[in-house]
């Protein structure tokens, strides 16, 4: 393992990067149809795990937020890795990783305390699929979760948008994309203020709504991973470099994405240059609470 590396000399912070395997003996490594999924992206088929993301930013001076997403009641499948796991070895690397941790929004009451027993447990904030926990994030059967979310004071961050997953299979492989236009997250930010809410992705084809909900509203932000920067709509540049700089995060959405590919796209596009140390690691470290780090 690299030497720990020390928080000045974090070059960025990667706010959206996936763990698919699991470090435990004789425990699944990936589902199946994720072959599809990187097949989508034109990505080596690549299983990080806990330890291996770790690693692989260490090397690169960069933080991640890592996770994984509880489909369980839409799959029946439960997630692999585990909150636990993830959570367990994280604290391995408090260097570079920053764990979130998901949960199936469909379980009602138990979903609260799952939050609840994550949090207590490290998880720096929660992830949500819309597509794939098939749920609209504005329905009001949801609002204890995010009630419990509020109260810890970490981050809720929703995938918004088209989505890889199920992509190019029959039928969408159940996917439907509705559930995830940025405008549901609207509600969400009204009714809980003090929550840190972060729109995954640029929000194709619902960008200018998700740049609405940012300019509108304080506690909405926007991650911009899941594509490579030479995709982003010039609606998107253009706000990011004036009145969104402070709201928009760098995220690769690795690994179907590497942070080097996507710095690399990223140098082609018309970003000022006085916004990308903002988008690169100021404005995480203001939404993840990293500020006591420095």
């Amino acid at each position: 393992m690299s030497a720990p590396l020390a928080f000045e000399d974090v070059v960025a912070i990667d706010v959206h990067t996936h763990v698919h395997g699991s470090a435990c003996e004789g425990e699944q490594q990936v589902d199946p149809s994720m072959e599809k999924f990187y097949e989508y992206f034109g990505a080596d088929m690549v299983i990080p795990t806990v330890d291996t993301v770790a690693e692989y930013y260490r090397q690169r001076k960069m933080m991640a937020v890592t996770f994984t997403v509880d489909t369980e009641t839409v799959t029946g499948k439960p997630p692999v890795p585990s909150n636990e796991e993830i959570l367990e070895l994280a604290a391995n690397h408090p260097d570079v990783l920053i764990p979130f941790g998901t949960v199936d929004p469909n379980l009602g009451r138990a979903a609260v305390s799952r939050v609840e027993r994550l949090v207590a447990m490290g998880a720096r904030g929660f992830k949500f699929h819309p597509n794939a926990q098939a749920f609209y994030p504005n329905e009001r059967e949801f609002y204890p979760l995010y009630e419990a979310i509020e109260s810890a004071g970490v981050p809720a961050l929703f995938h918004t948008g088209h989505t890889g997953v199920g992509a190019n299979q029959h039928g969408g492989g159940g996917i439907r994309l509705k559930y995830s236009n940025p405008m549901y997250l609207d509600d969400v930010a009204v009714d809980f203020p003090s929550l840190t809410i972060i729109a995954a992705h640029p929000s194709f084809p619902w960008q200018d709504e998700a740049i609405s909900v940012a300019l509108h509203k304080p506690n909405v932000y926007i991650d911009l991973s899941g594509w490579s920067p030479k995709y982003f709509s010039d609606n998107l540049v253009r706000y990011a470099n004036s009145l969104l700089r402070s709201k928009v995060l760098f995220g690769s959405d690795y690994p179907m994405i590497t942070p080097d590919k996507w710095m690399a796209d990223f140098e082609k596009v018309g970003f000022k240059d006085e916004v990308r140390p903002l988008i690169f690691k100021e404005n995480a470290m203001r939404v993840l609470g990293l500020d006591a780090h420095a």
